[in-house]
């Protein structure tokens, strides 16, 4: 995707309940590894807080403002052609990496045990928490929590390795040993953009069987890229916003709820909107809804502790082509999360959207300055 193309232009729809918002978020997907040696694609399903209506996978994307004691508050917007990425896929231990640097815990998980408990910590520093993937069962569930860099050099709207022109805050860690909030930029990178974080919950509820783990024990999940462990973990972002919607909604919309009905000067969409926008399979691979004998592409199992090494050629690695799948608009299944996702009423609840908020049609916004 080359940085000098429009992409909201090229754009047909977005997944996005804000429909200005045409970004391209990735992260890799997480497979189950039974006992036997066989995958299967773990789905993803709605997080807290995203209704109303359920999401078909996908990711739940904030842009956190700073906040004092921050110094400097002032915080720009990404421009068209920005990308950058977090998250090392080689990474298969924290062998080397200073746990008092931000970026040690830039990726985590929180293991749901209980779906009513959300946890009260920020992500990456709770008893629920940890930087590889849950050695528990996690009877509810598993979150990736992922805090891309804030700090920009203000130049260059990419690096050859998508990381070097943005970089974590630096210095005193909060109450809660992290440095994403209240911290400063580097004299390197002194430009402060919004802090990006996603969410990405996985449905790992149908392998809460102890009997397909494996055999020591040890947890059963696997990134696409080989990666047992979960220090792989990384994201990818391309900027895709339309016009000044997004400096429009950090100039406008600043209460922080994350009730997205609460900011006027964007527009929403309906749940079945967003998960009608998709994509049909473009590699003919078999990748999900079965067990398969093999990671899909060339990613063999690499536990590490070492750095995991790029395995070509693949000729060993068993072949998981199929026919081309036939193209359909039908969204798959939905997946029920084990928690409700709006609140039914009466009255309102802080921070979480009433299951009425979203009207059946696309709502459009309104205000000042508004240009849809």
């Amino acid at each position: 995707m080359h940085p000098t193309l429009d992409i909201p232009t090229l754009a047909s729809c977005t997944s996005c309940r804000v429909v200005e918002d045409k970004s391209n978020y990735w992260t890799a997907v997480v497979y189950f590894r039974h006992r036997n040696g066989s995958f299967l694609r773990v789905p993803q399903m709605a997080n807290h807080h995203t209704g109303p209506g359920l999401m078909n996978g996908g990711m739940t994307v904030y842009y956190f403002q700073p906040r004092a004691p921050t110094k400097n508050l002032t915080v720009v917007p990404f421009k068209k052609g920005f990308r950058m990425t977090v998250g090392h896929p080689s990474r298969r231990s924290l062998n080397g990496v200073d746990p008092g640097l931000t970026e040690a815990k830039a990726t985590s998980f929180r293991c749901f045990s209980d779906p009513l408990v959300i946890g009260e910590d920020p992500p990456a520093s709770g008893p629920q928490d940890s930087v590889g993937f849950p050695r528990e069962m996690c009877s509810a569930g598993v979150r990736s929590n992922i805090y891309f860099s804030q700090c920009w050099d203000g130049v260059n709207l990419d690096s050859e390795d998508h990381m070097s022109h943005v970089a974590h805050p630096s210095g005193e860690p909060s109450a809660s040993g992290l440095q994403f909030f209240g911290t400063d930029c580097p004299p390197s990178h002194p430009v402060r953009l919004p802090l990006l974080f996603l969410e990405i919950v996985w449905d790992t509820r149908p392998f809460n069987d102890l009997g397909m783990w494996p055999d020591d024990g040890s947890q059963p999940f696997v990134f696409s890229m080989g990666d047992p462990t979960g220090f792989g973990q990384h994201a990818d972002y391309v900027f895709g916003w339309e016009g000044d919607a997004l400096q429009r909604a950090m100039d406008v919309c600043t209460l922080g709820d994350g009730i997205i009905t609460n900011c006027p000067v964007l527009t929403v969409q309906t749940m079945d909107e967003m998960n009608t926008c998709r994509l049909p399979a473009l590699v003919p691979e078999l990748v999900e809804e079965q067990y398969i004998p093999a990671l899909p592409g060339c990613n063999p199992v690499q536990p590490g502790p070492l750095s995991a090494t790029l395995s070509f050629p693949c000729d060993s690695a068993p072949s998981t082509t199929m026919p081309p799948p036939a193209t359909s608009s039908t969204p798959p299944a939905i997946v029920t999360p084990p928690w409700t996702v709006c609140h039914e009423g009466p009255g309102s609840e802080p921070n979480v959207p009433g299951c009425d908020s979203i009207p059946t049609a696309t709502t459009t916004a309104t205000g000042p300055g508004v240009d849809i």
